[in-house]
């Protein structure tokens, strides 16, 4: 494996990689095997998506079901399946709309957006008023645009090792090289700190984050002096788990200096975490949070910024997110959905039970295999960090392995860093599922090593 393309890992495994040759030449289904050459044909080839790692033909509930015949247990779905896939009751109402109002015209409104919107904002006492968007990349650029607007400046901090999304402004803030190498300048004043991630800490914090970056941050803020915003993932979703502290410190810091805060809880919002937004963890308030992915209740593109009332008066003037599919009915009739299958279904309760499940299931992994450094998880955004045990560095070959070697077995996930499993079961995961997820990273892992 080259060592020197790690950095490119960060968001996921890439399909350039010599364990994904002979994964291809493992699989070579003759149904599959056209399907692919024919998407391979027609899209752009990309190092994190085509050429793909197989055909799906249906989803339900945690499963996916590929050409091949062979089902695998969904614990990546791209963040968007938080109460499974194909929900009944969410594809009921999605039916139901469509028949009613598919589209609604700019310029008008519509009583299900109008309806979103106001359960929205009645989830935290400060956010109270929100924009639409199609996409989280969509709803990240509105928020650093609001951001100028209402504080007359355009420098931002954000951290390294962060994903906001593909496009230039977006890869601007974010922090990884796959979205930010070669592409020529990107936005002017994006400046970046280390993330709180306490396994490649520049700060030498030891096993333990002690917010050191934190004040990094607040020294950024000082330094320049003119920051409209501090740009962060409340947890990256690999995942890194900042303690309580650090977050208190940087709201503190935004606040003495005159920075907004701007948190981006594209992937785990909504109730992932255990509760309905992740900063909740962490008994702050930001200025902006920006929500998606399941947000669309698993089935329509769907995104919002949702921010404080004093804004309003400031960018009345402005058009910030004018968006075709902004107040999208179709889009609003799966996320009130959605919002009532978690609040009847009682996942959060649920969510927060599979996590004591889920913790113990990986401790258990850890203990009876040592290239297993460190388990992680807040609600179901779930970890197992890969390295070698003798020289600490990162097992990037055998955490592909495990992977490529899981989904054979029936586990679909992704990695993150190179090393990182990253594990993402919808929120009404069954723990029988779960049971089944964890014995097939541990057979992996057996055979592996």
């Amino acid at each position: 494996m080259d060592t020197k393309k790690v950095h490119l890992r960060a968001e996921g495994d890439l399909n350039t990689t010599e364990e994904r040759l002979r994964w291809e030449q493992r699989n070579e289904h003759p149904a599959t095997k056209d399907l692919l050459n024919r998407d391979k044909a027609v899209f752009f080839h990309q190092a994190l998506s085509t050429p793909c790692l197989g055909v799906v033909v249906s989803a339900k509930g945690s499963e996916i079901t590929l050409t091949d015949g062979r089902t695998l247990l969904d614990f990546h779905g791209n963040y968007i399946h938080h109460a499974g896939f194909a929900h009944p009751a969410i594809t009921k109402a999605v039916k139901e709309q469509i028949d009613l109002l598919s589209f609604s015209t700019r310029r008008y409104t519509n009583e299900p957006a109008i309806r979103l919107a106001e359960k929205l904002t009645r989830l935290s006492p400060s956010l109270n008023r929100l924009l639409f968007a199609p996409g989280g990349a969509e709803a990240i650029s509105m928020a650093l645009k609001i951001a100028r607007v209402v504080t007359g400046r355009h420098k931002t901090v954000s951290l390294w090792d962060s994903f906001h999304g593909a496009t230039l402004d977006t890869a601007s803030v974010g922090g990884e090289a796959t979205f930010r190498q070669h592409i020529g300048p990107l936005m002017p004043g994006t400046e970046h700190a280390p993330p709180p991630n306490p396994a490649e800490c520049p700060f030498r914090c030891g096993s333990t984050c002690n917010s050191s970056c934190a004040d990094y941050v607040e020294y950024i803020l000082e330094k320049e002096g003119d920051v409209s915003a501090v740009v962060a993932e409340t947890i990256r979703s690999s995942p890194f788990i900042p303690p309580k502290e650090y977050w208190k410190k940087v709201r503190a810091a935004c606040d003495r200096h005159n920075a907004l805060l701007i948190l981006d809880e594209i992937p785990h919002a909504l109730g992932r975490t255990g509760r309905m937004f992740t900063f909740q963890h962490y008994e702050i308030e930001p200025d902006m949070v920006v929500i998606g992915k399941g947000l669309g209740g698993g089935l329509i593109p769907f995104a919002a910024v949702l921010g404080r009332d004093s804004f309003n008066v400031k960018i009345r003037e402005h058009s910030l997110g004018h968006f075709t599919h902004e107040k999208s009915p179709v889009a609003a009739a799966a996320a009130l959905a959605l919002l009532q299958v978690i609040e009847e279904e009682n996942l959060l309760d649920h969510v927060n039970r599979m996590h004591i499940a889920a913790m113990q299931k990986m401790r258990e992994i850890q203990m009876n295999h040592p290239v297993v450094s460190d388990v992680r998880g807040l609600g179901l955004m779930l970890g197992l960090e890969l390295r070698n045990p003798e020289s600490g560095e990162k097992a990037l070959d055998e955490a592909e392995r495990v992977m490529y070697r899981s989904m054979e077995l029936g586990l679909n996930f992704k990695l993150s860093m190179g090393n990182i499993i990253n594990l993402t079961p919808p929120m009404n995961v069954t723990e029988e599922e779960l049971s089944k997820a964890f014995s097939i990273i541990h057979q992996s892992l057996l055979e592996v090593s």
